[in-house]
């Protein structure tokens, strides 16, 4: 083999003719070239790591809905299916006995399944990334399906409380004891199953990605709370207010069975459980306004999170301190920082961004570092928020 000359420092192989170098012959003969590169060849740039303080905490999200959304999903569409097939049957069974009580009880599982459905588009929702206009995503519409579900069974309670109250000034309707009764025991045994389905034994969330999962949050060291997803929260909560009610009817339905002549006891218990029903809604809606109001989160105090700041070496004070959540466990916080002249602003920063991760589970926090000034303890924007 012979060489030749090199054109850009690489491994060559090629077939060359003597006659190329005035040689004698006309057969072919290999010829390969072996030779060092000139210049070493740039490197790929590598991702840079960065550092543990930095706002993105979390991996990046991957698209889709997260495991726990997924098995929320899976519990509004098995849910939702069986209380499309009992209502079905309420309406049948209630228009054969002629009872109020049964058509309000079918009522109720109409407005389930309407809630539901609406949870269920919120979960689908949620799961859009985030926008210039929607800068924090659409992770409310969330809480905006369960104050639907809420708002739902309250219009439809108030009707049916209409219609009992009617009933109980008139006494012109006749009930049939016998369907009456098999149609509330197969309500209850309804109510049982749906609330079996939605019902969240505890927390599935990993501890490590709090903000990508929507994992509840924790007020200090210790176990966090089992919150749950939102909206299965809400249709199981209405779920339980429907089994109240459908424990009524039975209740109704056997008296009205053995004693015909108390048929009141059809509008009445109409009247008792809606009202059941009602409250059974209120911590629901408390919450959901809560969180629509830009409220401090329940499980997370303005003074521990103040305090924790101000134990940060470094940190002379605190102020425009913000909590506020975007859904029952998707918690954010924004503070300023005033810090010693001496204080490393970094380091600051790194810590107490990793105290009120740790400490809180913040899903989201923003900080804003600067010199203390003496001003500022006389500065009426720095002071604290007055008690509620």
């Amino acid at each position: 083999m012979e060489p030749s000359p090199a054109t850009g420092g690489s491994e060559t192989t090629r077939l060359v003719s003597p006659r190329d170098r005035g040689g004698a012959g006309g057969g072919l003969r290999l010829k390969s070239l072996f030779t060092e590169p000139e210049e070493p060849l740039p490197e790929e740039p590598k991702p840079v790591e960065m550092s543990f303080h930095h706002c993105h905490r979390d991996p990046l999200p991957q698209p889709g809905l997260t495991p726990e959304r997924l098995q929320a999903q899976r519990q509004l569409c098995a849910a939702c299916a069986v209380c499309c097939v009992f209502m079905a049957g309420e309406v049948v069974g209630g228009y054969l006995a002629h009872s109020l009580a049964i058509m309000t009880d079918a009522a109720h599982l109409l407005a389930d399944v309407g809630s539901m459905m609406g949870s269920l588009f919120s979960l689908w929702l949620s799961t859009r990334p985030a926008t210039r206009t929607m800068t924090f995503g659409w992770h409310r519409s969330e809480t905006l399906g369960a104050l639907a579900s809420v708002v739902s069974l309250w219009m439809v309670t108030g009707i049916l409380l209409y219609l009992a109250f009617i009933r109980l000034l008139h006494s012109d309707y006749h009930i049939e004891g016998g369907a009456m009764l098999l149609t509330a025991s197969i309500a209850v045994c309804a109510n049982l199953l749906m609330a079996f389905v939605l019902h969240q034994a505890g927390p599935h969330h990993s501890h490590g990605s709090r903000g990508a999962e929507y994992a509840p949050l924790e007020e200090g060291p210790g176990e966090p709370l089992p919150l749950g997803n939102t909206s299965v929260r809400a249709a199981f909560v209405h779920v339980l207010g429907d089994l109240l009610q459908s424990l009524g009817v039975l209740a109704a339905s056997i008296l009205i069975y053995f004693k015909p002549q108390y048929k009141a006891a059809d509008p009445i218990s109409t009247f008792l459980f809606s009202i059941c029903a009602l409250g059974s809604t209120a911590p629901t809606l408390r919450d959901v306004l809560r969180v629509l109001m830009e409220g401090t989160p329940r499980s997370v105090g303005f003074e521990p999170v103040r305090d924790t700041l101000l134990s940060v070496p470094g940190v002379r004070a605190t102020h425009e301190l913000h909590l506020w959540s975007l859904t029952l466990t998707y918690h954010v916080v924004s503070a300023h920082l005033a810090i010693d002249s001496t204080a490393d602003s970094e380091a600051v920063l790194a810590e107490a961004t990793s105290r009120l991760h740790s400490r809180f589970g913040f899903s989201s926090s923003t900080l804003q570092v600067e010199q203390y000034q003496p001003e500022m303890a006389q500065c009426l924007r720095c002071r604290e928020p007055p008690q509620a």
